[in-house]
C-alpha cells in the first residue's frame, strides 16, 4: 500500500497532538476520512466498542475497525513514543517515526501469533522503525574502535542511577553511543545483534558501548552527581 505523504501535514501535530498522529495512522490504514457521529451515537458506539480483552482489541483491529485502532493507539502510543525519543533526539521526527512505526503495527498485525507480549511485538517493530531512521542520516560504520575493548572502566555509577538521570543524559549522546547504550543495555540485545542490526563489527559495537558509559560518566562528574565518588572506589 502506498502512502499519501501529504496526508502527514507538520502543523496537524500541534494543538491535539496525540489526535492529529491518530487520525494520520486511521488514514494511511483505511484510506477514507475519519467519521464525525452526533453525542448521542458517540454513547451507543462507546458502549459497544468496550474491548475487554487484548485478544478482542486485536481481533476487532484486524477487521479494521478504526475506533478499535484508535484505542489500541491511545493504549500504547505514550510508551512507544519514549522509545521513539530515546533514538530519535527531535521530537517532530520521534513523532514522524511514531506513525510509521503504528502504520507498520496495523498493517502487519496479521503476523502476530499471540506468543509472547503483545506490548514486546510493537516494541520491537518501534525500535526497528527507529534504527532504520538512524541508518538513513548516520553512518555507524564511522564509529571508531577502541584497542583493547573489554578493558575495565570506571562505569559502576552508571549501573545504578536512576531510570529518568539515564534518560536524561542519553539525549546527549552521539548517535552511535546512544544507539548502542540503548540497543545493549535497555533493550537487552547481545553484542552479535547490536552488529548485525546496525552494520558493524562486533568489536564496533563493544567499544561504543564502553565510550557511552565513559562520556556519560565524565557528564556525570561535571554535574556533580550525588554518590559519584562513593561509586567509583
Amino acid at each position: 500500500m502506498q502512502k499519501d505523504k501529504a496526508e502527514f501535514p507538520a502543523a496537524e501535530a500541534k494543538g491535539g497532538k496525540l489526535e492529529a498522529i491518530v487520525r494520520k495512522i486511521v488514514r494511511l490504514y483505511t484510506k477514507k476520512p475519519i467519521f464525525c457521529i452526533c453525542s448521542n451515537v458517540m454513547k451507543v458506539v462507546n458502549r459497544k466498542y468496550q474491548f475487554v480483552t487484548e485478544e478482542d482489541l486485536i481481533e476487532a483491529c484486524l477487521q479494521k475497525d478504526r475506533r478499535a485502532q484508535k484505542v489500541l493507539y491511545d493504549r500504547y502510543s505514550p510508551v512507544m513514543y519514549g522509545v521513539c525519543k530515546r533514538y530519535v533526539k527531535s521530537p517532530e521526527d520521534a513523532e514522524d517515526v511514531l506513525v510509521e512505526a503504528f502504520y507498520k503495527v496495523l498493517t502487519n498485525l496479521h503476523q502476530y501469533k499471540g506468543s509472547g507480549s503483545f506490548e514486546g511485538w510493537i516494541r520491537r517493530i518501534v525500535v526497528n522503525e527507529s534504527l532504520m531512521f538512524l541508518r538513513k542520516r548516520h553512518n555507524f560504520r564511522l564509529t571508531l574502535e577502541i584497542s583493547e575493548v573489554d578493558q575495565p572502566t570506571t562505569t559502576n555509577v552508571i549501573n545504578r542511577m536512576a531510570a529518568e538521570d539515564i534518560l536524561g543524559l542519553l539525549s546527549k549522546l552521539p548517535t552511535g553511543y546512544r544507539t548502542v547504550f540503548n540497543l545493549y543495555v535497555l533493550e537487552g540485545y547481545k553484542h552479535r545483534e547490536i552488529a548485525d542490526m546496525l552494520g558493524i563489527s562486533i568489536n564496533t559495537s563493544k567499544s561504543q558501548l564502553i565510550l557511552a558509559k565513559k562520556k556519560m560518566q565524565d557528564m556525570l562528574e561535571d554535574f556533580g552527581y550525588p554518590g559519584l565518588q562513593k561509586f567509583n572506589k
